[in-house]
Order: C-alpha cells, then structure tokens, then sequence
C-alpha cells in the first residue's frame, strides 16, 4: 500500500491535506512532527501513523521515512536549507525519489514590480532560506522534486488558484489554504503531475501591490 509521510504534520495546511487523504484515499500517513500531543485527535484516525521527531534528527527522520512512497515536507523557518539538506540525505537513504515541497513566493526571484519589493522586505529573513533550499533540490536529479510557492495566504473556505511556472512572473498576492491543499492532494493522487519542477500558486485577480487584507 502507498504510504506518504507529511513532515511539519503539524502546520494549517498539512492539517488540512492530512484530513482530505484519510476521508478521500485509502493511503497510508505517517505524520511527523516534534511534539506528537498536537495532533493526539489523529491518533485512533484509519491508516494513521504519528512520529514524534525533528528533521534535524538524521536518525529518527531516516526511521520515519523508511518505505515510504511521497514525502510532502511542510517545513519552514530561518534555518530551512539546513532541514532541506538533511530531508534530501534521508529520502537518499531510504529510497524514497518523491518529494512534494513548500516553498514561498520570491524563491526564484519571480515576483515581479511593487508587490515583489514589498514581498522581499516582509519575508527577507526567511527567503535565503527558501532560495537555498530551491538550490540544493536543483543539485541532485535522483529526486523528483515539486515545489509549489504559495501567494500569501487566507483563511478563506475557498478553493480557487491558478498555476504559473518556474520561468513566468508570479500572479496574484494572496491564495488560500484550502487551495494550496487542493494542490498537494491532487499531486499526492496523482504523483505523475509537474514533476521536478517549481509552480506558483495564486487566486486569480488577486494582483496588486499588497493583499487585498493590506491596501489602503
């Protein structure tokens, strides 16, 4: 049976995915996350496995990815291109070549005009990170890598997005959670979609100099 590990199990939108592919697929989860009591509603859930660990753990990450299918990383932070290396190593390791990957809109400088200079003042001490990480998924060809960089995000009980590609400028300035998990689980289900490969996501006529939430 397939089996998919989400890493950073914890984050909106893995939540989300998460709870689509238990009521949706019959694929098996190994969610993993550094305090496993966050997610203790899950625990009895069908086909549901939940691993205590931090990707910075080579060890328990390599355990945890053992026989898996797809990994959808769902992790962030200032030090990101640190946990990218380590989750490439162990995915190396174990043998897994499928990777889904939450990247951020600026990662390939793609965002282009007022939105974008505000862009990389608002997110700049996490985009080295991002720009790092995209570097190291270009350096190795064994892993069939989808990164997706999300336009900023809502809340909104939507599922409304458009898709550009690594060589276009970015649309939009917002896209929400649900849309941005309607990607993953649709990629998840059919894991032949955009392969290695980086595509923005956005909510269509969404551009502007900021979000909507911060124009005057």
């Amino acid at each position: 049976m397939t089996t998919i590990a989400i890493l950073g199990a914890h984050g909106a939108t893995a939540q989300i995915v998460t709870q689509r592919l238990i009521q949706e697929t019959h694929l098996y989860l190994r969610l993993y996350l550094r305090r496993a009591e966050r997610l203790a509603s899950l625990a009895t859930a069908p086909r549901v496995s939940i691993i205590e660990g931090d990707v910075q753990d080579p060890s328990t990450l390599q355990l945890a990815l053992k026989g898996v299918d797809l990994v959808y990383s769902n992790i962030g932070g200032v030090d990101l291109a640190i946990s990218t290396k380590l989750i490439l190593e162990a995915m190396q390791k174990t043998g897994c070549q499928r990777l889904l990957f939450y990247s951020a809109l600026g990662a390939l400088h793609e965002v282009p005009g007022q939105f974008g200079s505000w862009n990389e003042t608002a997110i700049a001490d996490y985009l080295p990170g991002f720009r790092l990480a995209n570097q190291l998924i270009e350096e190795q060809s064994q892993i069939n890598t989808t990164q997706f960089r999300p336009a900023w995000l809502t809340n909104k009980d939507e599922i409304d997005y458009e898709i550009t590609s690594a060589d276009e400028p970015f649309r939009g300035t917002e896209v929400s959670r649900q849309s941005v998990a309607d990607f993953v689980v649709r990629v998840i289900k059919n894991p032949t979609l955009y392969p290695h490969t980086s595509v923005g996501l956005n909510k269509p006529h969404t551009a502007g100099n900021l979000p909507a939430w911060l124009q005057v």
